[in-house]
C-alpha cells in the first residue's frame, strides 16, 4: 500500500502505521498512530522540527533524518495536494512554532517565515520575497474565466487564418526547383523517403488529439487548460509566420512537385487560405503546400499535444505518457522520413514549442513573479489570462455536464 496505490488523503492511523513499517520505523508507530493519531495529511505535513521538539521529541538523530528522507519522498509524489492546502513547496511547510529560534532563519521558496502575521504556530503566510521584493501572498485562486477561454479560442482561430495567408504568400516565393535544388541535409540524404510516412505522422496527431480532447473533456479546470493551449499554440504559430515569411527554403526533396506563382488574382488566394485554414493543413484533408518550411508546423502540434497530456495527467499514469512520447517521437520520425521537412525545421520547432511550454508553466507556477511588474510589461497576454489562476493547476477530473434525472434516479 502506497502514496500512488491509495489516496493519502484517505489514510488513517492504520495506513500511516502500515506505511511507517514498511519504510522501517515500526518502533515509532505507537508513539505517532497511537498516542498522537496521525493520518494521512499530518504525515504529510511533518516537519523536522515537529520530530525534534515537543511533543514528539525523538531522541535518535539518524532516525530523524531518514524518517525525513522517506516523509519528503511522500511531499514530492503530493505536490498537489500540499499546493491546494495552501504550501507553495512541499518543504514550506508552516509548521514552526512562532516563538521558536529555527522560525527566525526558516525561509524556502523565497517565502520568509519569519514575517508571518501574528507569529502563532499556524499562522498562515502573508509576504511572499522575491527580488529584493515582498508580495502579497494571495489565496489559491483557480478562477475559469470562461470569457477568457472565448477570447483566447478567438486569438487562436484568427492566428490560423493568418498563418493560412502567409503560406499561400511562400507558396508563391517558393524557389525554383531547378535553379535551386534541395540543400544537404544529413538526415534526409541518409534515410530513404518513405511515401506514405507523412500520412502516418498526421495520423499520430490525430491520436494525440483525440487523447487530449478525452482529457480536456473531464479534466476539472478544463477552462483554464483549453486557455492555455490557446495561448500557447496561437503564439508558436504566430513566430511561425514570421519565420516562414523572412526567409524561404528551397524544397527539401525532388518528390515535391512545387512550382510559384500558381494563384493570380485576390479571390484566389482567398479561396486557397480557406482551403487551408478549414483543412488544418493537413494533406489527409487535402491540403498539400510548399514553401512553409522554418519550422514545422506537424512538429509544434505533435510536441505541444504530447506536453499537455504529459502534464495535466498523474504521474502514476505511466502508460499513457509512454504513448504519448512513442507518438510525439514517431510522429517526428515520419515528417523526416517523408522527406517533407530539412532536419532543422523539425528541430526549432521542438525546441521553441518545449521552451514556450515549459517557461509558460514556470510563471504560472510561480505566485510572486506573476505579481510583478516584469512580468506584465514584457508578457502582457500571459498576465492578461493568468492573473485570476496563482499555483500550479491539479489534475481532479469530473463528469462536464451533470447527470440525467433518470440516472440520479438509479444512482441515488
Amino acid at each position: 500500500m502506497t502514496g500512488s496505490q491509495f489516496t493519502i488523503r484517505r489514510w488513517t492511523s492504520k495506513h500511516v502505521a502500515k506505511w511507517l513499517k514498511e519504510e522501517g520505523f515500526s518502533e515509532y508507530v505507537d508513539l505517532l498512530c497511537n498516542k498522537h493519531r496521525l493520518d494521512g495529511i499530518a504525515l504529510l505535513t511533518l516537519t523536522e522540527y515537529d520530530l525534534r521538539c515537543a511533543p514528539l521529541e525523538l531522541k535518535v538523530l539518524g532516525d530523524i533524518k531518514r524518517l525525513m528522507v522517506s516523509i519528503r519522498k511522500l511531499q514530492k509524489q503530493h505536490k498537489d495536494i500540499l499546493a491546494e492546502m495552501g504550501y507553495v513547496g512541499e518543504e514550506c511547510l508552516v509548521a514552526h512554532a512562532g516563538n521558536s529560534s529555527q522560525s527566525k532563519d526558516c525561509q524556502c521558496n523565497g517565502v520568509d517565515h519569519s514575517r508571518d502575521s501574528g507569529g502563532s504556530s499556524g499562522d498562515l503566510r502573508t509576504e511572499q520575497y522575491q527580488n529584493g521584493k515582498y508580495y502579497k501572498y494571495q489565496p489559491r485562486r483557480l478562477d475559469p474565466e470562461f470569457w477568457k477561454t472565448a477570447l483566447s479560442s478567438v486569438y487562436v482561430f484568427v492566428v490560423f487564418g493568418f498563418t493560412s495567408i502567409v503560406m499561400v504568400v511562400v507558396h508563391e516565393r517558393v524557389p525554383d526547383m531547378q535553379t535551386y535544388p534541395p540543400l544537404p541535409d544529413i538526415f534526409l540524404d541518409s534515410v530513404p523517403r518513405i511515401p506514405w510516412a507523412f500520412a502516418m505522422a498526421e495520423v499520430c496527431g490525430v491520436v494525440l488529439c483525440t487523447i487530449w480532447l478525452l482529457l480536456l473533456l473531464l479534466h476539472k479546470h478544463r477552462s483554464i487548460l483549453f486557455r492555455r493551449m490557446c495561448s500557447l499554440m496561437g503564439t508558436v504559430f504566430l513566430l511561425r509566420c514570421v519565420t516562414m515569411f523572412v526567409t524561404s527554403l528551397s524544397v527539401p526533396g525532388h518528390h515535391l512537385q512545387c512550382s510559384g506563382k500558381l494563384y493570380g488574382d485576390m479571390w484566389a488566394k482567398f479561396q486557397r487560405a480557406l482551403a487551408i485554414w478549414s483543412g488544418f493543413g493537413m494533406t489527409l484533408t487535402g491540403v498539400h503546400t510548399c514553401g512553409d518550411y522554418m519550422f514545422s508546423g506537424h512538429t509544434v502540434v505533435i510536441t505541444m499535444l504530447n506536453f499537455f497530456v504529459t502534464e495535466y495527467t498523474p504521474r502514476s499514469w505511466n502508460f499513457l505518457h509512454t504513448l504519448s512520447w512513442v507518438l510525439n517521437l514517431f510522429g517526428i520520425f515520419f515528417i523526416l522520413a517523408a522527406h517533407e521537412h530539412y532536419s532543422i525545421d523539425v528541430f526549432i520547432a521542438f525546441y521553441i514549442t518545449t521552451r514556450l511550454f515549459l517557461y509558460y508553466h514556470t510563471l504560472a507556477n510561480t505566485r510572486a513573479y506573476q505579481q510583478s511588474r516584469r512580468a506584465r510589461i514584457w508578457f502582457p497576454m500571459f498576465s492578461f489570462f493568468e492573473c485570476n489562476v496563482n499555483g500550479p493547476v491539479p489534475n481532479e477530473y469530473s463528469w462536464p455536464l451533470s447527470r440525467p434525472k433518470l440516472l440520479k434516479a438509479l444512482i441515488g
